[in-house]
């Protein structure tokens, strides 16, 4: 039943002759827009598809006991209440259920929405016609000098592009007034439906065309405010074609003069799209081209002593036009195949965290027992021994499913301010002792390296990965070259390579004097499972976890391979401009317990019985609950808890992260960690943790658990006595704060109860007065009752965004400081305050303290 609810796939089952419905997965409920089918006939439960035969076809199936098949068929369906049926394209199966004898009792309705794969064609199919046009224009353009040939056929073009009603050439020839234009060309329509009318004047609506402002589009000319404002018409004349969608764009010479305007035109509104202003730009260009051709071929006929040098100029001129729709074509290929690939990592991504979810918790049962049973087998040598060989199956497991989650890029990334430099340093004895003294290694490091920001483990499992490669493509011995210096990818490179943008990256190289490889399989080393080894030398996930890392981290990887050559690697970070983080050493010390109280909220009964029972042996008092709300429950009854250790993915409507923050809220001073086998969106966005939150990922050791947990409550302690120590200590005075480092006032708002009482520390660190609010509404309240000096606040708000809550905050003190905490690179235009500082997420004490520096900086 889980799986059938949990399937990818919509699945229903009707019943009787009536189609009733039995029963329904969420896949089907979210289809048909959540409602109440079940118990319902068919017809009654969906009218809408009544007259598009659906319920016939099951009656022909009821009928016959055979079943139907149907591929990409469009519904239209009631998605949303109150709301007309969308078109959706589905395949799906009407399979009759059978009783013993062979009459159909019922059928079972599987299938998938394909509508965004069937749009994806459409849209493709729409972008092969349209090049095709573009290419039989450039053809036809590259072989016309006549100039009303060449006007007409581009404006037939545009019309068939833009699938307008009609279309119109306009050269920009003005009368001694200079306000009329002349008409050149028309598609769509005959000329005598003009011929009754004056040419156009220089009017608001037509001036931007002939002045070369670029392109005009309006969904109802009629509506635009620049329409209606000239006499003697005050618009369109009298009997004039309807014109709603409106759509214009510059024909300009490569001198830059406006030679004239493509107008195009429809009787409905919003006919036009974005990409008809695309093409039409295009078609101007191509037209500007041919135009320039013509003329030039004009003068050639009058000055015929230059006709050789003119010719010469003609055939370069309609080169370059070929050369220009090649690079199109090429571009468009490149964007595609772009499309694809993220298409494919994307649903990579989403089966890997599933499978990892589920297998994770496997290995946790097998692991977490398997170490119980040591203390048992203790003295029984034989039995050890084969413990010791199933925990390292065990491992072997764990590390397959985290290469999975490394290539899909959903693994959770704990980045840290690192210098490549110093990083290397720290790994050449690691790496002489894993690659053997038949590899030399030789490591080069430029001066100045810049700062990256990336998770140091996952850095020094990627750069393992291919040292090893490469000692395995060096049989019998080689050169290991490591080399780490500053680059900068300019924009020569990133045409080449659409995945990266241009900027300042440090590059880290690893080079072998290894075997080499060929083009064709250079282009697949990055492919999950594909492997040059031989049958159990290797997953062939190694290059897939380094080549998701580097990605997951915002960077690029490259590599360069040739037979008999060897390979390099080139992985690029981007640069940072912060300063390097102190990276701990992992506790590697005795392994210790405690007497505190754990509740431990786990929905896998075999994983729950197992930590409970390692968490005992430890020494520690153990609560438990089967899923967040039993977990709930117990704090709520008033029992003192020192740590709550969740799941992330459990079922029920309450989560474990509204657990996390229902449980502070009652119990300010508890610690939380989380586990998973797969985070999913809950803790983990953009890739990385988010701040503040402690996670153990499954399948863990008991000495993992041990440390672990003593660590979060060791942490949690701490933070304990330092809020208890600044809640006795008063705010310094105004006259005794130092200039250099002066105390705020502050106003927090965020919705987030974990980030916004981790901020709240860190902001208390700094001495700054915190006040906090859950939600925009909330903090204009306390706005208006006290005076603050500044304001944090997230975009991202319920009800009234952060972005309105500023501009509303300035308004009630205009002296307020504005901050800006998101996970956007930038705040955007809504959100735009003028003196706004932004605060990027995820964000640590030097970044808190660098936003209030520039906030200081404005205060003067």
């Amino acid at each position: 039943m889980r799986m059938f609810e949990q399937a990818p796939g919509f699945m229903a089952m009707v019943s009787g002759p009536d189609h009733v419905f039995e029963m329904a997965n969420g896949a089907y409920m979210r289809l048909i827009g959540n409602r109440d089918v079940l118990g319902r006939p068919i017809r009654e439960a969906l009218p809408e598809i009544v007259e598009q035969g659906f319920p016939d076809l099951l009656d022909q199936v009821r009928s016959t006991g055979l079943p139907y098949v149907g591929q990409a068929v469009p519904v239209m369906l009631a998605r949303q209440p109150g709301q007309p049926p969308e078109e959706r394209f589905l395949d799906f199966v009407y399979q009759p259920i059978l009783d013993e004898n062979r009459r159909t009792t019922g059928i079972f309705i599987q299938g998938s929405d394909v509508t965004d794969q069937k749009r994806a064609q459409i849209a493709l199919r729409n972008e092969t016609r349209y090049l095709e046009v573009l290419n039989r224009l450039g053809a036809d353009l590259s072989a016309e000098l006549d100039l009303e040939k060449v006007v007409q056929m581009t404006t037939d073009a545009g019309v068939e592009l833009t699938g307008a009603q009609f279309g119109a050439f306009f050269y920009n020839v003005r009368d001694e007034r200079g306000e009329s234009y002349m008409l050149y060309a028309l598609s769509g329509v005959p000329r005598s439906a003009f011929e009754n009318f004056p040419m156009p004047r220089n009017t608001a609506v037509f001036a931007p065309t002939f002045d070369g402002e670029g392109v005009i589009r309006s969904d109802d000319i009629l509506k635009d405010p620049r329409y209606g404002h000239n006499e003697p018409y005050f618009g369109m004349p009298k009997g004039h074609l309807p014109v709603r969608s409106y759509l214009t764009v510059p024909v300009v010479s490569r001198s830059g003069e406006v030679i004239g305007g493509l107008f195009f035109g429809h009787g409905e509104p919003a006919r036009f799209r974005e990409e008809h202003e695309r093409l039409l730009v295009g078609a101007a260009g191509q037209v500007a081209i041919a135009i320039d051709n013509a003329r030039l071929f004009r003068e050639v006929e009058r000055e015929l002593a230059e006709r050789g040098r003119a010719e010469e100029a003609l055939q370069a001129l309609n080169a370059g036009l070929e050369q220009r729709v090649a690079s199109e074509i090429a571009e468009r290929m490149k964007a595609e195949e772009a499309l694809r690939q993220s298409q494919k990592m994307e649903a990579l991504g989403q089966l890997t965290g599933g499978v990892a979810h589920d297998f994770n918790n496997l290995l946790q049962v097998i692991s977490g027992n398997l170490q119980l049973l040591t203390k048992d087998v203790a003295g029984n040598q034989r039995a050890v021994r084969r413990v010791e060989n199933a925990l390292a199956g065990v491992q072997r497991g764990s590390k397959l499913a985290s290469q999975l989650l490394a290539f899909g890029r959903r693994q959770p990334l704990e980045p840290k301010v690192v210098n490549i430099g110093r990083f290397l340093t720290g790994m050449e004895e690691l790496l002489r002792r894993t690659l053997g003294e038949d590899i030399e290694i030789e490591t080069i490091r430029s001066g100045g390296l810049w700062n990256v920001l990336v998770d140091p483990t996952q850095i020094e499992n990627a750069l393992l990965n291919l040292a090893i490669n490469a000692r395995d493509a060096m049989e019998g011995g080689g050169k290991l070259t490591i080399e780490a210096g500053n680059a900068f990818l300019d924009d020569n490179y990133v045409r080449q390579h659409a995945d990266v943008p241009a900027g300042q990256y440090v590059m880290l190289a690893v080079t072998d004097t290894g075997t080499g490889m060929p083009p064709e399989v250079v282009e697949q080393v990055f492919q999950p499972f594909f492997s040059t080894k031989p049958v159990g030398k290797g997953t062939g996930l190694g290059l897939s976890m380094v080549y998701g890392f580097v990605k997951q981290s915002g960077g690029h990887v490259k590599i360069y391979s040739e037979v008999g050559q060897g390979t390099t690697v080139k992985i690029y970070f981007p640069r940072v401009q912060r300063s390097e983080d102190l990276v701990t050493e992992a506790d590697f010390g005795p392994v210790t317990g405690g007497t505190e109280t754990i509740l431990v909220a786990e929905d896998d009964e075999q994983v729950r019985t197992t930590v409970v029972e390692m968490l005992g042996d430890l020494g520690y008092a153990v609560l438990k609950a089967k899923d967040a709300a039993g977990a709930l429950s117990v704090i709520e009854s008033g029992v003192l808890v020192d740590l709550l250790f969740t799941d992330v993915v459990m079922p029920g409507a309450l989560k474990s992260t509204e657990l996390a923050r229902h449980a502070r809220e009652r119990l300010p001073d508890i610690a939380v960690l989380f586990t998973s086998g797969y985070t999913e969106n809950s803790i983990v966005h953009g890739g990385r943790l988010d701040p503040g939150v402690d996670l153990l990922s499954k399948p863990y050791t008991r000495e993992a658990l041990a440390r672990k947990i003593r660590h979060v409550l060791n942490g949690q302690q701490h933070r304990n006595r330092v809020r208890a120590t600044l809640s006795t200590k008063p705010l310094p005075s105004a006259a005794s704060r130092s200039p250099a480092m002066p105390r705020y006032s502050v106003l927090l708002v965020e919705d987030d109860f974990l980030i916004r009482m981790s901020t709240a520390d860190l902001l208390g660190e700094f001495g700054h007065e915190v006040a906090e609010a859950s939600s925009a509404e909330e903090a204009l309240s306390m706005l208006q009752e006290r005076h603050f000096d500044v304001v944090v606040t997230d975009l991202g708000l319920p009800g009234i965004s952060g972005g309105a809550f500023a501009h509303e905050a300035r308004r009630l003190s205009p002296e307020i400081g504005i901050v800006f905490a998101t996970g956007n690179d930038r705040v955007p235009d809504d959100g735009a305050v003028e003196g706004a500082v932004l605060l990027k997420k995820p964000y640590g004490s030097d970044e808190i303290a660098a936003a209030f520096e520039k906030i200081t900086v404005q205060k003067g």
